[in-house]
């Protein structure tokens, strides 16, 4: 027997010889025949460990050991003015034709305004929001950083806590706010609802004053044409010395007529004298007389009346100009000041106020955040990334190959 070598049965060829020597192969060394490492075993796992499963275990840990509790309140609002709005509802709001109604306007404008700056800055006011998301109870990664944060800090923090939705279909808004205590949820719930009032109430105010100012300035206006005139008016009166010009002037017309009609019965009586009587007779002179009296008279009274610059007519048509600007302008007045009523009553009727349908609740339990759905998500996730990985490595080995 050779040194290393042991002896090996084998099957017999058919073509060798009964009784010839049996062929010898080389022995297996020891550390070919030892049991695979646990390092053997899970070397095909590698990267399934590295991958998914030590990720995945980090993540779980995080959540469950260091990350902090958060509650969650939870408050419902909606818009809604004094009257229901007109045309842009029913079957135009079906057929996706009228447009954004006032109130679902309005109510994005609320929910943009409970996630800007003013809003943080007003509530601030109110409550020490810093401190509120550094509560010692809050773990380092989830809490806000600093004590004395920059406003596009805070601003970018705040908005990860406060969530605002509108929902178009029912008009009910929704303020979801986190904190690490359920009172500071709360609290800060209740103080946004109360911003989201004030801002709505500041609207209305600015929509109201906005309706109205013109009426007010056309009523000034108006109340200047009416002052004006007036004045032009009176000093017409001053100046002529009447106080009416026109009923002067109806009281000369009248008399003129008085004296034409006694003028023409003098003439007729004259006339009829001068038939029956001598012309040099006292009584016919003193009718002729009279009848000259009275031509005097009903000239000058004409006279008064048209002919001179001092007369009535030229005063009187003056006086009546006058007196259609005074009319206007009354007339121009009173439908101004119609028009700031009525402007007044639509902007009240056009209002919109916040009616609270859920108040802020103090949560008991913490809501936030959802350990399982995170580490299940990241497992899974990962699981199919190593997955599509392993696919397109083991087709670029079979190509290879």
């Amino acid at each position: 027997m050779m040194d290393g070598y042991a002896p090996t049965a084998e099957p017999a060829a058919p073509d060798r010889p009964v009784g010839s020597p049996r062929a010898w192969t080389p022995a297996r060394a020891p550390s070919e025949l030892r049991r695979p490492s646990w390092r053997d075993r899970l070397a095909p796992w590698r990267g399934f460990l590295l991958v998914v499963l030590l990720p995945t275990i980090l993540v779980a840990g995080f959540e469950y050991l260091v990350a902090a509790d958060q509650y969650e309140s939870e408050a419902h609002f909606i818009l809604r003015g004094a009257q229901p709005n007109g045309g842009g509802g029913g079957l135009g709001q079906l057929l996706g034709l009228g447009g954004a109604s006032p109130n679902a306007t309005e109510a994005y404008g609320v929910s943009d305004y409970l996630l800007s700056h003013d809003a943080v800055a007003a509530a601030r006011r109110t409550l020490d929001l810093p401190t509120l998301f550094r509560r010692p109870e809050a773990d380092p990664v989830t809490r806000l950083w600093s004590g004395q944060p920059q406003p596009e800090t805070l601003l970018k923090y705040y908005r990860r806590q406060v969530d605002v939705r509108f929902d178009a279909e029912s008009g009910i808004t929704r303020l979801s706010v986190r904190a690490f205590r359920p009172a500071d949820a709360r609290d800060l719930s209740e103080t946004l609802l109360r911003l989201g009032e004030a801002r709505i109430n500041t609207l209305n105010q600015r929509s109201f004053d906005n309706s109205l100012s013109v009426a007010r300035r056309q009523l000034a206006e108006a109340e200047a044409g009416v002052a004006a005139s007036q004045a032009t008016l009176t000093g017409f009166r001053q100046s002529g010395r009447d106080i009416d010009p026109e009923r002067s002037g109806a009281a000369q017309i009248a008399l003129v007529s008085g004296l034409s009609q006694q003028l023409a019965q003098a003439r007729a009586q004259l006339d009829g004298m001068g038939r029956s009587v001598s012309q040099a007779s006292p009584q016919y002179i003193a009718l002729a007389a009279q009848v000259r009296g009275l031509e005097a008279q009903v000239a000058a009274a004409q006279g008064r009346l048209a002919g001179t610059s001092s007369s009535i007519a030229p005063g009187l048509g003056a006086y009546e100009g006058l007196r259609l600007k005074q009319q206007f302008a009354a007339k121009r007045y009173e439908a101004a000041a119609q028009a700031l009523e009525t402007a007044r009553e639509r902007s009240l009727t056009q209002q919109t106020f916040l009616v609270r349908v859920v108040e802020p609740n103090l949560p008991g339990k913490a809501l936030h955040p959802q350990r399982l759905k995170i580490t299940a998500t990241v497992f899974f996730s990962l699981l199919l990334t190593y997955a599509v990985g392993w696919l397109i490595l083991a087709g670029v080995r079979e190509h290879a190959g």
